[in-house]
C-alpha cells in the first residue's frame, strides 16, 4: 500500500504537469493558427480589393451602357422600323448583361439582385413603349415614346437605382 502511495506522489503532479502542459500547448497553437488565419484573410482581402472594385466599375458601365440615352444613340441606326429597333435594343441589353455575368462573383447578392432588376425592368420598359407603336413605324416614333415613358412625372430610371446601391459599397469597401 505504501509503495502505491509513493507511487501516486510522483504521478499524480506529473499527470498534472503534462495535462497543464497540454493545454497551454494547444491553447498557443489555437491561437497561433487563428492569427495565421487572420493574416491570410487579410492577405486575401488585399488581393481581392482590386478585383472587387473592378467588378462595380463594369457593372456601373454596363448601368450606364443600357440606360436609354446611351444605349437608343448607340443601337440606333437610320431606316430601321419600331419592331426592329425595339429587338435590337433588347438585344444589345441582353449580350451587355451575359458580358458581365462573372462579376456577381465579386459584388453582394443584394447589389447583384439590383443590377439585375435593372436589366430586368429596362426590358420590361421598351416591351411596354413598343408594344404602343406600331411595328412598321420608324424608330423615331418608338425613341420619341421611350424618352416620354421617362418624362412622365420623372421617373427614376432603373438603372439609376442599381447605380445607388453600387456607389453605396463601394463606399463602405473604401
Amino acid at each position: 500500500m505504501e509503495s502505491v502511495l509513493e507511487i501516486l506522489k510522483y504521478t499524480v503532479p506529473a499527470i498534472v504537469v503534462l495535462l497543464t502542459s497540454a493545454f497551454l500547448i494547444r491553447a498557443f497553437l489555437n491561437t497561433d493558427e487563428r492569427k495565421r488565419a487572420y493574416e491570410l484573410r487579410i492577405i486575401n482581402q488585399k488581393a481581392a480589393l482590386p478585383l472587387r472594385l473592378q467588378a462595380y466599375e463594369r457593372l456601373t458601365l454596363f448601368l450606364e451602357r443600357i440606360s436609354p440615352h446611351n444605349i437608343i444613340h448607340r443601337t440606333r441606326r437610320k431606316g430601321m422600323t419600331a419592331q426592329q429597333f425595339h429587338l435590337a435594343l433588347i438585344k444589345d441589353i441582353r449580350h451587355e448583361y451575359e458580358h458581365n455575368l462573372s462579376q456577381q462573383i465579386y459584388i453582394s447578392p443584394e447589389a447583384w439582385h439590383m443590377v439585375t432588376s435593372a436589366k430586368e425592368e429596362m426590358i420590361t420598359i421598351f416591351n411596354r413603349v413598343a408594344g404602343t407603336v406600331p411595328p412598321e413605324a420608324s424608330e423615331k416614333e418608338i425613341i420619341k415614346r421611350i424618352f416620354e415613358y421617362f418624362m412622365e412625372e420623372d421617373r427614376q430610371l432603373p438603372t439609376q437605382k442599381a447605380l445607388l446601391t453600387l456607389k453605396k459599397e463601394v463606399n463602405k469597401l473604401l
